[in-house]
């Protein structure tokens, strides 16, 4: 059943750049234009969500910036069934909003590192795009704007995990040892 959900995702028709900015909340939700990059609108959305995620961790204090950020999310979920509506397919995969605010969500919570935001990017695509149990359970089962953004940020989390752990338990263990 979720490669028939996947199939439908992938060949739908693409509106055009026109059209998004016509409808400034699928505007939003295609992200600003890059989900309509084939192939890989997801990964296309995350590298987006790192260009601009510099600024903002530089301009907005963490603390208004984490409060923001709950806000987009939440406001995710309004956006992405609009867009979703708007473009006839629930998960059209040009709907790249949940993976910026996922990945804003990652960036957030981890160390401001070079290694970390590449293994950030790395581990989160690689979890979006495979969806580990229950990421494929819940993307199977929640539909609309909920749907679309609750797989992300599962894959954010786990994303989060394995860097935290290492950031914060393993490499200082192994720096005391060296």
């Amino acid at each position: 059943m979720a490669r028939n959900h996947v199939s439908q995702r992938h060949h739908v028709a693409w509106p055009t750049m026109g059209w998004l900015l016509k409808n400034p909340v699928s505007l939003l939700a295609f992200g600003f234009g890059v989900g309509l990059i084939r192939p890989g609108s997801g990964t296309w959305g995350t590298v987006l969500a790192l260009v601009l995620w510099w600024p903002l961790q530089h301009w907005i204090a963490a603390p208004t910036l984490g409060v923001l950020l709950v806000v987009l999310a939440v406001l995710g979920i309004w956006i992405c069934e609009h867009a979703g509506k708007a473009v006839g397919v629930a998960d059209h995969v040009g709907i790249v909003w949940d993976e910026i605010v996922a990945m804003w969500l990652l960036l957030w919570v981890l160390p401001s590192n070079i290694g970390v935001v590449i293994t950030a990017f790395v581990l989160f695509r690689i979890f979006d795009t495979t969806k580990p149990a229950p990421i494929a359970w819940l993307d199977e089962h929640f539909k609309g704007g909920l749907g679309v953004m609750l797989d992300d940020w599962i894959a954010a989390l786990y994303a989060a995990v394995p860097i935290a752990v290492w950031w914060y338990f393993l490499w200082p263990a192994w720096q005391g040892a060296a």
